[in-house]
């Protein structure tokens, strides 16, 4: 564990930092500028100060996800480029992720969608259940631009563990989480029902049906045991994504508070142990952060329940700017036990038409977003709820952003408030932000054209590697404060961790489209720093041993 300086231990002497790092829209990534020099004193004017003396949650990392999506635009790759590209996804020599999330069975970044593990009808024995799906490959006939027709969503995620393993710091947290149970166990026996033009709130992904409650249970401990045959042992599942719904656009299956706490009493939580897969760790909710407290209020005050529950996982999109941190604050308030882990976060509809929004009156241009840094840096990227006219929705909660600030000050944000770790969407898209089986086209960190096997690394990947390569799993966080004067509030944002060797790290980005001089205050020391206009810094110190 890293230690924990006493606040009298923090009298101390400091020379300089041991790097700092910074991804800028300038052109830096991960680009290694020269060390901050330390004083002692007490700083004034911008001051970030840095507590090590009071230390916080015991994070996992960063992360990102494996889909099917993912898999088949990676399969249009020869195996070189290919490898090259997981390679800058998980080796210690590139973003080095920690954590990923993967699907079980269809959801809509898939090539065709609509499968689960076991069609066939009232097989409640699930004698038919199969993950072959995941590992079959792509047909090259219908797609006869895949290089390599075996490659899919299981050898991809096995090719990322054969790549930690190789590495000192090996671990790969995988989350599973299923978009729904098979179709013939749901009320609706559908995947999903699409809402009538009249009314987008009337679609539906159904809800189980009381006699299939335990083989659903049953079904997911299957795809435990199957996936950990194939090498791949899963660290922790959610019941199901997005349990609220998502209007019968897509896979999906309903779930209310109480209902999954009866499924999780009832059925999950004691087949998980009965099946020896009480290591796995259970994730409640799997949806919107806002409304975490109303799930945590049903699950966790429930012992039976919460005797098998980990903590919850969040999504990022009811808001493209607001992080409800408020709400993780409460929440760990009332149930410190229980962790917060961010499952899902992604520049959803991209390219869809937009007031004011990201594309050509003439349609959609790809050049908007691909191979074109300026739009991730800049206010360029318009949401689901950007202009909709939904009940329920504030449109004010969805302005236009920019892609860069809205993963960094969410990463940030929420590791000042209790999350553990932070895990991104789909890895790899094409260019277009394909395959999505319902045209919910999305943008990824790593693009790639097809059509000409450029991989294009979005900036969002920079700042995605430079956190996760100075945020690892066992690191602490620590608490910091910031006094800002006028024209850097609300535009410089930081957090802070340490780890096992007692390295501090100082994360810190500047929104805005100028330059802003700060000091950095650790303990009796300081620090002049100057972040330049629209980039993340990371600034590391070597601290010393207290006592």
């Amino acid at each position: 564990m890293a230690t924990i300086f006493k606040s009298e231990d923090i009298n101390y002497f400091l020379t300089r930092s041991q790097e700092v790092l910074l991804t800028s829209e300038q052109g830096d990534k991960l680009a290694s500028k020269q060390n901050v020099v330390f004083k002692r004193g007490e700083a004034k004017g911008n001051v970030i100060s840095v507590r090590p003396d009071i230390v916080k949650q015991t994070l996992l990392g960063i992360g990102t996800s494996f889909t099917e999506s993912s898999a088949f635009v990676l399969a249009h790759l020869n195996e070189p480029d290919r490898s090259k590209v997981m390679h800058q996804i998980f080796s210690d020599s590139g973003a080095n992720f920690s954590m990923a999330r993967t699907p079980v069975g269809a959801c809509d970044f898939c090539v065709e969608g609509q499968y689960s593990y076991d069609d066939v009808k009232g097989d409640a024995q699930l004698l038919h259940f199969s993950i072959a799906n995941d590992q079959d490959g792509f047909d090259t006939e219908k797609y006869p631009g895949i290089r390599d027709k075996n490659f899919d969503l299981l050898p991809m995620i096995q090719q990322a563990l054969d790549i930690k393993s190789g590495q000192k710091d090996s671990e790969l947290k995988i989350i599973a989480s299923a978009w729904t149970a098979p179709a013939w166990m749901k009320d609706i026996e559908d995947w999903y029902q699409p809402g009538r033009a009249e009314n987008n709130f009337n679609g539906s992904g159904g809800v189980l049906k009381p006699q299939y409650q335990k083989t659903y249970a049953d079904y997911l401990i299957r795809y435990l045991s199957a996936y950990r045959q194939q090498g791949v042992d899963i660290w922790g599942i959610t019941p199901v994504n997005e349990p609220l719904g998502n209007n019968g656009q897509w896979e999906s299956m309903h779930f209310t508070a109480e209902s999954q706490n009866l499924f999780i009493k009832n059925c999950l939580g004691p087949k998980l142990q009965q099946s020896n897969n009480e290591s796995v760790r259970l994730l409640v909710f799997d949806h919107s952060r806002d409304q975490l407290e109303q799930w945590a209020d049903v699950i966790y005050t429930d012992n039976d329940t919460a005797s098998y529950v980990s903590g919850a996982a969040v999504h990022w999109y009811e808001s493209s700017y607001k992080v409800f941190e408020e709400v993780f604050d409460r929440v760990h308030d009332k149930y410190p036990d229980f962790s917060i882990i961010h499952t899902e976060g992604c520049i959803d509809d991209l390219g869809n038409d937009a007031p004011n929004g990201v594309l050509d009156p003439q349609g959609f241009k790809e050049s908007n977003w691909f191979d074109n840094d300026s739009f991730w840096w800049n206010d360029n990227a318009s949401d689901w709820g950007y202009s909709v006219t939904w009940p329920g929705v504030n449109v004010d909660d969805h302005p236009m952003y920019t892609p860069v600030h809205r993963y960094a000050r969410n990463i940030i944000v929420s590791l000042n408030h209790w999350v553990t770790g932070w895990i991104d969407w789909n890895i790899v898209l094409d260019q277009r932000g394909d395959p999505n089986h319902v045209g919910n086209y999305c943008g990824a960190p790593i693009m790639i054209d097809v059509s000409t096997d450029y991989v294009y690394y979005t900036p969002v990947f920079y700042v995605l590697a430079q956190l996760s390569r100075t945020i690892r799993p066992g690191d602490k966080a620590v608490e910091t404060e910031t006094f800002l004067l006028l024209e850097a509030q609300n535009v410089i944002f930081t957090c802070a961790t340490i780890n096992t060797d007692n390295l501090l790290t100082v994360q810190v980005l500047n929104t805005s489209k100028k330059a802003v001089d700060y000091m950095l205050q650790v303990g009796q020391h300081y620090a002049a720093v100057t972040i330049i206009a629209n980039s993340l810094q990371t600034i590391r110190i070597q601290m010393p041993t207290p006592g």
